[in-house]
C-alpha cells in the first residue's frame, strides 16, 4: 500500500532537475504541479529562476504542462504569460487530469514525468496512472489549509519511508 506513495526520485528543488538528465532517461514531457513545487502557494507570478528553468526545458525540446488543484484564476495568471498549457481544478490524485495532461502533451506515459511536492496528490496520482514521478521539497514552509491536513499524513508516510531507507532527505 505504501508503494503507491513512493516517488521514482526526489530532489530538494525543481531547479535541480536538468533537461539533459530527463532526456537521458527517455522523457520528452513534464507534468508539473504549481503551488509549492514551482513557486510558493501564495506567490502569483513565476520567479526569474523558474522562468529560466522553463526556458531550459523548452530549449532542450521538452514539453511542459501544469496540473494544479487550484482554481482557474490562480493557474491561468501564472501559466498564460509563460505560454504553458495547464489543467486547473484537477482533483489530483484522480486519474482524469493526468490523462488530460498526457493528451495535451501528445506523449505516451513512459515518456512523461510528474514533478510535485505532495505524496497524496502528485506522487499518488502519477503512480495510479503509471507515470514516473519526482518529489521535490516544498518551496514554502507554509501551506493552504487543506494542504496542512495532507502534510500531517505525509509526515507519517515519509517517516516510514525513512525508517525503511527508501527516502533519505531531511525536512
Amino acid at each position: 500500500m505504501l508503494n503507491h506513495f513512493l516517488p521514482s526520485a526526489y530532489v530538494k528543488s525543481v531547479l535541480l532537475i536538468k533537461p539533459e538528465d530527463l532526456l537521458e532517461n527517455g522523457f520528452k514531457g513534464i507534468i508539473t504541479d504549481l503551488d509549492n513545487t514551482l513557486v510558493e502557494w501564495d506567490r502569483a507570478d513565476a520567479t526569474q529562476d523558474i522562468m529560466a528553468w522553463f526556458k531550459s526545458m523548452r530549449d532542450a525540446g521538452l514539453q511542459i504542462t501544469v496540473v494544479s488543484n487550484n482554481h482557474i484564476e490562480r493557474v491561468s495568471h501564472f501559466c498564460d504569460p509563460l505560454g504553458i498549457p495547464y489543467i486547473c481544478e484537477a482533483r489530483k490524485p484522480m486519474k482524469k487530469s493526468f490523462h488530460q495532461a498526457l493528451a495535451t502533451l501528445g506523449l505516451p506515459k513512459n515518456e512523461v514525468v510528474m514533478i510535485g511536492d505532495q505524496l497524496l496528490t502528485d506522487v499518488l496520482g502519477a503512480n495510479r496512472v503509471g507515470l514516473q514521478s519526482i518529489l521535490v521539497v516544498p518551496v514554502a514552509s507554509s501551506d493552504a489549509t487543506i494542504t496542512k491536513f495532507n502534510r500531517a499524513i505525509e509526515r507519517r508516510i515519509m517517516a516510514r519511508f525513512k525508517r525503511k531507507g527508501l527516502l533519505t532527505w531531511e525536512d
